[in-house]
């Protein structure tokens, strides 16, 4: 299919000089995306839907009338299948010169069919007779796929062309359709006018009063399924806007944590303790290393090591709570506690040693120097919910979260890539982590823990 993403109308400007909100702007490039993605499915349904119907006519209409002027709307079916490709090859959300045009083509083809005498027959009935077989229902089956287009205006333009050119086609027979006036005295002679028998079977009158019913009862469905795709539109916008809320969301918890979070009747914020696992990383030396180089290369290193430390997080299916300059802070039980909290913190921060080796591995080849990280691990009670007034952040507080920074601090000192705490060391052994390769260090002093501690560090 083409791409559409260059169709698409500017619902948003992201232009530093715009006063547009950033909540404005997100919302309207997840309501974008929302548009183009029904856009996309309605266009396929409406394109299969029309070839199985067409499938259908063209069989039913050699069985009706087996004569060879029959090939004639064979060949108008066929257009109209072609014509169907085309509109979802060229369909998109926003302003199209295109697909008006073959919209209308499509009601001008079966104007063609039902509305006007076939050429190549070989029948010498007056051409008004056409308007007795009641082909008008046929316009409903473009009006039907008009719907899964999930356009209000389309189902509008459709409705209104129909009237016009099926109006116009009666006109046309009137003024200019082949009459049998002979058929007209024979009918009137032996139904006399007494009571209009000889108007409602004459076979050269058009009867506008049945073609004005005709139109009207179409206009009438048509403004019905407008108003109904207009509610779906608005089902959609509504739709968009839950995307992005799950956005939002999926910046801070990994999928499936977002997943369960969006199933949840219970308010996320409600202010709680609980247990968890804490993990920061930071970079180390990193204020020299800054120093040295210009403000674009700094940002952009530090894009790359987020990056790849975030999808750690989320790997693991950890919360990123925070970025803290040239690091990060990611919890493992919140919001939600799980069993093995401690573990897939452990596995986070091995995966995070791993990502920084080959990030590494990356910069010696472009002969750029090696970045050094050091992790802390610490579980324990924390308080988790939302803080602030006014605008509120879901936040992780207590000294669970200060001892694991300084878990981080000691790997400057100690030359240790990772350190757990005691408590993080024990209570990944009861939930099966791996912890070989950790050795302790003992007679540690660690503010906010009184008395000597002992961690365990992973060279």
């Amino acid at each position: 299919m083409a791409n559409k993403t260059n169709q698409l109308p500017s619902f948003g400007k992201t232009d530093p000089t715009d006063h547009v909100s950033e909540t404005a702007i997100a919302t309207h490039r997840f309501t974008e995306a929302a548009l183009v993605k029904h856009k996309r499915e309605g266009l396929v349904l409406a394109l299969r839907a029309r070839w199985i119907a067409l499938a259908v006519l063209a069989v039913m209409l050699p069985l009706l009338n087996p004569r060879i002027e029959v090939l004639y709307h064979e060949f108008l079916l066929l257009l109209l299948a072609l014509n169907g490709y085309l509109q979802w090859r060229f369909g998109a959300i926003g302003r199209n010169r295109v697909e008006p045009f073959l919209l209308f083509f499509d009601l001008l083809i079966m104007t063609l069919g039902v509305g006007l005498p076939n050429p190549f027959t070989t029948s010498e009935w007056p051409d008004a007779t056409l308007f007795r077989f009641n082909n008008f229902i046929f316009f409903y089956i473009i009006l039907a796929g008009a719907t899964l287009m999930y356009s209000w205006r389309t189902i509008v333009t459709v409705g209104t062309w129909t009237a016009i050119l099926w109006i116009s086609a009666a006109i046309c027979v009137w003024v200019w359709g082949n009459n049998e006036p002979e058929l007209t005295q024979t009918v009137t002679e032996a139904l006399g006018t007494e009571k209009g028998y000889h108007i409602l079977l004459d076979p050269n009158a058009v009867q506008f009063d049945i073609r004005f019913k005709e139109i009207v009862v179409f206009l009438i469905v048509s403004a019905t399924l407008a108003i109904s795709v207009q509610r779906f539109y608005r089902l959609i916008l509504g739709n968009a806007e839950l995307e992005r809320e799950r956005a939002n969301l999926s910046r801070y918890f990994s999928p499936n944590v977002v997943d369960e979070l969006s199933q949840r009747d219970e308010a996320l914020g409600t202010v709680r303790e609980q247990n968890a696992a804490v993990l920061f990383i930071d970079l180390i030396g990193f204020t020299s290393f800054a120093a040295e180089r210009s403000a674009r290369e700094v940002i952009n290193t530090l894009r790359i090591f987020h990056g790849r430390m975030e999808a750690c997080v989320f790997r693991n299916e950890g919360t990123l709570d925070k970025y803290l300059g040239d690091g990060l802070m990611a919890t493992f039980g919140t919001p939600l506690a799980g069993k093995n909290d401690v573990a897939r913190a452990l596995a986070c921060a091995s995966d995070m040693l791993e990502a920084v080796e080959d990030l590494n591995a990356q910069r010696r080849a472009s002969g750029e120097e090696e970045l050094r990280a050091g992790i802390g691990v610490h579980f324990g009670p924390v308080v988790v919910g939302d803080i602030g007034s006014n605008r509120l952040e879901f936040a992780v507080i207590g000294n669970t979260v200060n001892v694991a920074s300084r878990m981080e601090g000691l790997t400057r000192p100690l030359r240790q890539r990772l350190i757990l705490s005691d408590e993080a060391f024990a209570e990944a052994q009861k939930q099966g982590a791996d912890v070989e390769g950790f050795k302790p260090v003992a007679d540690q002093t660690i503010r906010g823990i009184k008395g000597n501690v002992t961690v365990w560090a992973l060279s």
